[in-house]
């Protein structure tokens, strides 16, 4: 592998994490540096991961241009994080909203970032666990093509989280796709955090949930105090805002604010040129 392909390291500002630090392969050691995770607690643990610009804007919101590479500048650092932590999880979860912006995409480590597929597989090897991470999609509606590669590729196991009258529209539709279709408890058109959790814990799915959107899905869980931690890319750009463009921040239909805001603990800080990689811990 060309060596011009691959990212270059990220410096550690700060480190004031607790947990074990996990045996990283030598090549991602040199590039991110040490990476500590917490001890397994009683109930799974959240981390999220999203990249956003100095105003706070997470995506553009426009045809071409819904998911993050436009906010981080497609920075190849920042997919080499992304990678890592895909690489740790045992789920990665998102949203039906997340999944229509990126239609093409897969969420494992290497189809965030090829350049390091190989030692993203050493890691996960290392770890014990499957080649790729389970793929949750959230879908009230069940209104989903099955036929995406997030189902119908072989590339991953997928698990799509919906509402009964969700997974009745889904079982209607005739697929060769292998996705497991699972119906959470209760009424109407909204899945709570809680019994997403409930279920991917009746399904062993493991410990470390990656949850990668979208702002609504983020702020259900911030809602229920349901996030451990929040990994953030800072990308230097202002995008700007106006009046009914529709552009994302961090969180959606949630206000907490005042007195009632979901106050984090910064623990972490890491710098590559002029993108900041920060992590927070929640709870």
């Amino acid at each position: 592998m060309p060596s011009q392909s691959l990212p270059t390291p990220i410096d550690t500002l700060f480190d004031g994490g607790a947990g074990r630090a996990l045996e990283l392969p030598v090549r991602l050691a040199r590039l991110y540096g040490q990476l500590k995770m917490p001890a397994r607690g009683r109930r799974p643990y959240v981390f999220s991961n999203f990249v956003t610009s100095l105003d706070g804007v997470v995506s553009l919101q426009q045809a071409g241009h819904l998911g993050g590479s436009d906010i981080s500048g497609n920075n190849l650092q920042d997919r080499m994080v992304m990678g890592v932590l895909r690489a740790v999880a045992d789920v990665v979860m998102i949203g039906s909203g997340t999944l229509a912006a990126d239609p093409t995409h897969v969420w494992t480590a290497e189809g965030i970032c090829p350049e390091l597929a190989e030692d993203y597989r050493r890691l996960r090897h290392t770890l014990r666990k499957p080649a790729t991470p389970l793929n949750v999609v959230i879908s009230g509606s069940g209104d989903l093509d099955l036929g995406l590669p997030v189902f119908a590729s072989g590339r991953v196991r997928t698990l799509v989280l919906t509402t009964p009258v969700g997974a009745k529209r889904m079982a209607k539709r005739a697929s060769a796709s292998a996705t497991t279709v699972l119906a959470t408890r209760g009424s109407g058109a909204a899945i709570s955090p809680r019994s997403i959790l409930r279920a991917l814990g009746q399904l062993r799915a493991g410990h470390r949930i990656l949850l990668e959107g979208g702002p609504r899905l983020l702020g259900d869980f911030y809602e229920r105090r349901l996030v451990d931690e929040q990994f953030l890319t800072l990308s230097p750009q202002i995008l700007g805002r106006k009046s009914g463009d529709h552009r994302l921040s961090l969180v959606l239909d949630q206000l907490f604010a005042p007195g009632k805001g979901r106050w984090g603990r910064l623990t972490d800080v890491r710098r590559g040129a002029s993108h900041l990689f920060l992590r927070y811990v929640f709870g």
